[in-house]
């Protein structure tokens, strides 16, 4: 399972979101397969819900090796 968050991008008329190379590469799929997408809009979130968000992802990305390790065990 993929879990982000991800700007609407302007495709013609339409919008879409894109999916990171890598982690195609780690969920084996390719250009063509079949996936479920479901959306829901962040407009609901508070400054306070924001803030632990970027809290959240400053200690994962300065932790991240250290997670890696701990996922391995």
């Amino acid at each position: 399972m993929i879990q982000s968050i991800q700007k609407v991008i302007k495709i013609g008329t339409s919008g879409g979101v894109t999916i990171p190379a890598k982690e195609l590469k780690r969920q084996n799929i390719a250009f063509g397969d079949e996936v479920e997408v479901i959306v829901r809009p962040l407009h609901n979130t508070t400054a306070a819900d924001q803030a632990v968000i970027s809290a959240a992802k400053k200690i994962l990305s300065t932790y991240k090796k250290d997670f890696a390790n701990l996922a391995k065990r």
